[in-house]
């Protein structure tokens, strides 16, 4: 019972800590809370803890080759996901929100592709295997005495750390969400879309630095 209770805690603080760094993700979530109310942003959150989870599992089972794959390929992959980010801000920059704030409950249908969003965009950054291999290694996750049964729990936990944490990100936004108006949202679009390609155009030339420098 103690060994389960030591899995499940560090997988919720595992999968916490995965969600918490404010990156591109975080602030997608920020801006569809403002934009569309709370729920989109968690389905969004959401698929990004589905994504992190996939890399949780594979860091889990041990599957060397893709981690060697990823480290030969690291520059490439940073040069893609660089690119998948810019053109995702470029989207969010040019989105103007003319009509009035709507709810979850205008737009029920946007929940699935606000999921597939989160997860593509997070999925297209691999180089978060590194950050979860950092993690399994600070929280002593991978012991060889724990059962199937242990990392069931665990990554059941690891994912609920992450939801726990999308789930209050969006209730404190969505509380001063009805202190914007339209023209407030318009620039946080432009505002978020700005430094989302920032952060894209740092990655690529970063990883076009160091190409050239093999």
């Amino acid at each position: 019972m103690e060994s389960l209770l030591y899995i499940v805690v560090r997988g919720i603080a595992i999968g916490i800590l995965i969600s918490a760094p404010m990156g591109p993700i975080g602030m997608l979530c920020i801006q569809r809370t403002l934009n569309k109310g709370r729920w989109p942003a968690f389905f969004t959150g959401m698929g990004a803890a589905l994504s992190d989870l996939i890399y949780c599992l594979l860091t889990g089972l041990g599957l060397s080759f893709i981690t060697d794959f990823i480290e030969a390929n690291q520059l490439i992959l940073q040069i893609i996901g660089s690119i998948v980010l810019a053109a995702f801000a470029f989207y969010l920059f040019r989105k103007n929100p003319a009509r009035k704030l709507t709810t979850p409950q205008d737009a029920p249908n946007t929940y699935w592709k606000d999921f597939v969003t989160g997860f593509l965009l997070t999925f297209s950054n691999p180089l978060i295997l590194f950050f979860i291999i950092g993690l399994f290694a600070r929280f002593n996750f991978l012991l060889p005495e724990f059962r199937y049964y242990h990392y069931i729990s665990g990554y059941i936990a690891i994912f609920g750390g992450a939801m726990l944490w999308w789930f209050t990100i969006t209730f404190f936004v969505n509380k001063v969400r009805s202190h914007f108006n339209v023209r407030s949202l318009w620039l946080i679009n432009r505002i978020i879309g700005s430094i989302l390609l920032v952060m894209s155009a740092v990655g690529f030339v970063m990883g076009i630095k160091d190409y050239i420098s093999l």
